[in-house]
């Protein structure tokens, strides 16, 4: 919705799996975790990775500690070539987590009840309530987060979104209504 409104949005999620798909990446997360997670077609097969490291933490660190400097460096040049704009958001799964959210002037935290989240995943990535909750367990909990945020969206199905993202908008702009 930001993106909506002129505010350019960077996927961190998404960058990640492209990342992956970068042969030299590929290369080095077959070295470390086998060359059961590449399929035939030789990519990654991000099913069988998230098996092998969200049952895992010190592979899921490795694996971490692979992608996010890749993504780190590549936001950095993503901002530097947007600088003209009032803002710019990253969106990010696990910002807290990897201890990014300090390097950030505001934090927007979207909730959801855990039911619903674990639902909107399934659908999406095409994977068990089971393994969504191999990736649960290791983010922080949504009510430790709150504290730390600096604006909150609820995506429960009930709160209208538009009027949230406005209001949100409108005060990172600076603007009263």
């Amino acid at each position: 919705m930001f993106g909506l409104l002129g505010v350019p949005v960077y996927s961190a999620d998404e960058k990640g799996r492209f990342f992956l798909n970068q042969p030299t990446v590929q290369k080095q997360v077959e070295e470390l975790f086998g060359p059961e997670v590449v399929d035939p077609r030789g990519s990654i097969d991000r099913k069988k990775l998230a098996s092998l490291v969200f049952g895992d933490p010190s592979g899921l660190a490795r694996l971490n500690a692979l992608i996010h400097p890749l993504v780190r460096e590549d936001f950095r040049k993503w901002v530097r070539a947007r600088q003209g704009h009032h803002y710019v958001i990253q969106e990010a799964a696990i910002l807290f987590e990897s201890g990014q959210a300090e390097q950030f002037h505001r934090v927007i935290l979207v909730t959801a009840p855990l039911e619903l989240r674990i639902e909107r995943v399934c659908s999406r990535d095409g994977v068990s309530s089971d393994a969504v909750m191999k990736r649960v367990r290791h983010q922080m909990d949504e009510d430790l987060k709150r504290p730390h945020a600096d604006y909150l969206i609820a995506n429960n199905g009930n709160d209208l979104l538009i009027p949230q993202v406005l209001k949100v908008h409108d005060q990172l702009l600076g603007i009263s209504r």
